[in-house]
């Protein structure tokens, strides 16, 4: 017999859901209320701060999502090439024409406030340097030094984040598909030695 799951995950996975394919200002708490199931009461309850406070709890939880699936594809994949294109190309059918394309993880909520909310700006902010960080690792295991690796996976994160808006835009994996098959001209298996 599985467990009921608990009101507050059912809040999270619900705003998490939405507010990647709505953006936040598109989604209200009504909205998320609807969606749940859950009292309004239950949702003051847990976040007594409002939608601000439920965004970055969804942020949170998909940080961590999204950082178990690079991990599961880098760990599938030794060799560094073909762990970036994978994972690349994991991304063009999620996004792509017959995915499920759920929105941009936080992009979408990180060009919205990122102005407007400190506070959903840093867990944005956090979650990418946390999702680089995996990527930096992956880097560094192919023998780039740590600076090289950063810059790398700052590189690496900036064309999966774009290739995804283009994705969105052209209701299509085809950019991402693009990006993972230029990943060999881009990434050198091996640093070249300075």
């Amino acid at each position: 017999m599985s467990k009921k799951p608990k009101a507050k995950d059912v809040l999270i996975d619900t705003a998490s859901r939405l507010f990647m394919v709505r953006g936040y200002c598109g989604v209200g708490l009504n909205d998320i209320i609807e969606e749940s199931g859950i009292p309004k009461g239950s949702l003051y309850y847990y976040f007594p701060e409002g939608k601000e406070q439920l965004a970055i709890a969804a942020i949170e939880n998909t940080k961590r999502l999204v950082m178990e699936d690079i991990q599961r594809v880098f760990t599938d994949k030794e060799n560094l090439i073909q762990a970036l294109q994978a994972y690349v190309y994991t991304l063009a059918q999620m996004f792509g024409e017959g995915g499920k394309p759920i929105g941009s993880p936080i992009g979408t909520i990180a060009g919205e406030k990122h102005s407007t909310s400190e506070p959903i700006r840093l867990a944005c902010e956090s979650t990418f340097k946390d999702w680089q960080t995996v990527y930096a690792e992956k880097f560094i295991a192919a023998g780039y030094d740590e600076q090289q690796a950063n810059s790398l996976a700052t590189v690496f994160h900036a064309l999966t984040e774009g290739g995804i808006l283009l994705a969105f835009t052209m209701k299509s994996g085809q950019p991402l598909e693009q990006i993972a098959e230029q990943i060999p001209s881009l990434f050198a298996e091996k640093p070249v030695e300075k």
